[in-house]
C-alpha cells in the first residue's frame, strides 16, 4: 500500500541539457508521424479494399494496430515532457505505461510468430492454405495474440509495482522501463520480476525458434523452385521479415538482461530506440508498402478520396450558384 501513496517518478530522458532534449524530441516527432502515417495507411487500405481480405492482410492489419499502440504508449509522452522541460510522471501513469508497453511488445512477438506460420502454409502448403487458414483460425489466432500480451503485461506490472522502492525515484530512461524501475527496489524484492522476465524470455525464445523453423522450411522450399524470379521474389519478401524479428528480439533481450549502469550510455539509448521506435516505424514499409497488392489498393483508395473530394466541391459550387 505504500507504493500507492507515491507521487510518481522522474524520467530523465536522453540528456540533461534542454536544447539537446528538444533535438531528440524533434527526431522522435518525425519518426512518430512516419509511424502514424504508415500504419494508418495500412489499416485504412486493408479495411476498405475488398481484394485485401485474405489472412495475410488480416494479420497485417492487426500488426499495424499493434504498432500504433506500441509507439503511442511511450513516444508522445516523451515529446511532451521534452518540449515542456519536465520529466515527472505519476505513479498510476507509470503503471499504465508499463502495462500497455509490455502488452503491445509481447503481442507483437506473438503476431510475428503467427504471420510466419501463415507464410509457411501459403508457400509450402498452397493447396491446403484455404482449409488451414480459414476465418475461424485467423480470428482465434488474433484473439490469442492479444490475450497472451495482456496476461504477460499483467504479470510484469503486478510483480514490478508490488515491490517497495528505496531512494530517489529517478528513471534513467525516456519512459517507465521495467529494468530501470526494478533498480529502485529495496534489497532483493525485484527477484519476482526477474522470474517473470525469465519466463517471458523463454516464451519469446520458443516463438523465435518457431519463426526460425518456419522460415527454414520456407527457404528450403524456395531453393527448390525452378524459377529464379520466383526464388528472388520469395527471398526479397521473407528475408526482411526475418531481419525485423531478429532485430526486435535481440535488442529487447540485450536491453533487459545486460547489467545496467547508474548512468545509461549511448549504447543503452540506441538499443532502447531499436526495440521501441524503429519496429513500429519501419514495419509498414517492410511488411506492407513494398507489397504490389497493397500499393495498388492504396492508389485505389487515394483515387477514390480524390473523386469524393472533387464531387463535394462541385456540389458545393452548384448549391452556391
Amino acid at each position: 500500500m505504500d507504493n500507492l501513496t507515491m507521487k510518481g517518478f522522474l524520467l530523465l530522458g536522453f540528456s540533461a541539457k534542454p536544447e539537446q532534449e528538444i533535438v531528440y524530441a524533434s527526431l522522435f516527432l518525425v519518426l512518430y508521424v512516419l509511424a502514424l502515417t504508415g500504419n494508418m495507411l495500412i489499416l485504412t487500405t486493408t479495411s476498405l479494399d475488398d481484394s485485401l481480405q485474405s489472412p495475410m492482410y488480416f494479420f497485417l492489419k492487426h500488426l499495424s494496430l499493434l504498432d500504433l499502440c506500441y509507439i503511442s504508449v511511450t513516444v508522445p509522452r516523451f515529446i511532451y515532457n521534452s518540449f515542456s522541460h519536465r520529466g515527472n510522471i505519476s505513479f498510476w501513469e507509470c503503471i499504465f505505461q508499463c502495462f500497455f508497453f509490455i502488452l503491445c511488445g509481447c503481442a507483437e512477438m506473438a503476431m510475428l510468430t503467427l504471420m510466419s506460420y501463415d507464410r509457411y502454409v501459403a508457400i509450402c502448403l498452397p493447396l491446403r492454405y484455404d482449409v488451414i487458414m480459414d476465418i475461424r483460425t485467423c480470428v482465434h489466432g488474433v484473439v490469442g495474440v492479444w490475450v497472451s500480451g495482456a496476461i504477460s503485461a499483467a504479470m510484469h506490472t503486478a510483480t514490478t509495482f508490488s515491490i517497495h522502492f528505496c531512494g530517489p525515484r529517478i528513471i534513467h530512461q525516456f519512459f517507465c522501463d521495467i529494468p530501470q524501475i526494478t533498480k529502485l527496489a529495496c534489497s532483493n524484492e525485484f527477484m519476482s520480476e526477474v522470474g517473470v522476465t525469465l519466463f517471458t524470455a523463454f516464451l519469446d525464445l520458443l516463438c523465435f525458434l518457431f519463426i526460425g523453423f518456419s522460415y527454414l522450411h520456407i527457404f528450403s522450399f524456395v531453393l527448390r523452385m525452378p524459377s529464379a524470379e520466383g526464388r528472388a521474389k520469395a527471398f526479397s519478401t521473407c528475408l526482411p521479415h526475418l531481419v525485423v524479428v531478429i532485430l526486435f528480439l535481440s535488442t529487447g533481450a540485450f536491453e533487459y538482461f545486460k547489467p545496467h549502469s547508474e548512468s545509461p550510455t549511448a549504447l543503452d539509448m540506441f538499443l532502447t530506440i531499436m526495440y521501441t521506435v524503429v519496429p513500429p516505424t519501419f514495419n509498414p514499409v517492410i511488411y506492407s508498402l513494398r507489397n504490389k497488392a497493397i500499393k495498388l489498393a492504396l492508389r485505389k483508395v487515394l483515387r477514390r478520396n480524390d473523386i469524393l473530394t472533387s464531387a463535394r466541391s462541385l456540389l458545393g459550387e452548384k448549391f452556391r450558384v
